[in-house]
């Protein structure tokens, strides 16, 4: 019965063992994705001062290279903390969506910029708020500490999408 209990004890701490692999790679994923689209804010919003047509538009993507700027300090020093690479920039799909708005211009740049900034704001605000209920190192962290950053940028985004008329 005590080597029972001595083989649970050992299965249990190996589980747990597991289950904090697994949150720190967890962590490391989104640490990497979070540094990616920290990137590709500063660009879209780079973009946006280009070739927006609104001037809130305009003002908001200078917000988003300044405040991802600064972000992504915060996130590459977290990355760091728990032992992960940082990107050196967006990933092929951000990319993607970059190339495909810097092909627009005027009103169809600004439905489409305020319209994927509503849809990346929302989705990253979910991620955000998972990896901030991870507990207390770095990553956990910088995403509690970004949250209030996006939720401004998302409610910025969807008053111009309001204004520009986007989906």
């Amino acid at each position: 019965m005590r080597k029972l209990a001595i083989l649970g004890g050992a299965l249990g701490l190996a589980m747990t063992l597991g289950v904090g692999q697994s949150a720190a790679q967890d962590g490391k994923s989104f640490i990497t994705e979070a540094i990616q689209g920290n990137y590709a804010e500063v660009a879209m919003g780079q973009l946006a001062q280009k070739n927006g047509q609104n001037a809130e538009l305009k003002s908001f993507g200078k917000t988003l290279v300044e405040d991802h700027s600064a972000a992504n300090e915060k996130a590459e020093a977290a990355a760091k903390a728990v032992g992960a690479t940082p990107p050196t920039g967006p990933s092929a799909e951000q990319k993607e969506m970059h190339d495909k708005l810097a092909g627009m211009s005027g009103e169809d740049f600004d439905r489409a910029f305020a319209k994927q900034m509503v849809e990346d704001h929302t989705k990253d605000i979910g991620k955000y708020e998972d990896a901030a209920k991870g507990g207390s190192d770095a990553v956990s962290q910088y995403a509690e500490s970004t949250l209030p950053t996006l939720r401004r940028h998302l409610e910025t985004a969807q008053m111009i999408a309001d204004k520009v008329g986007a989906d």
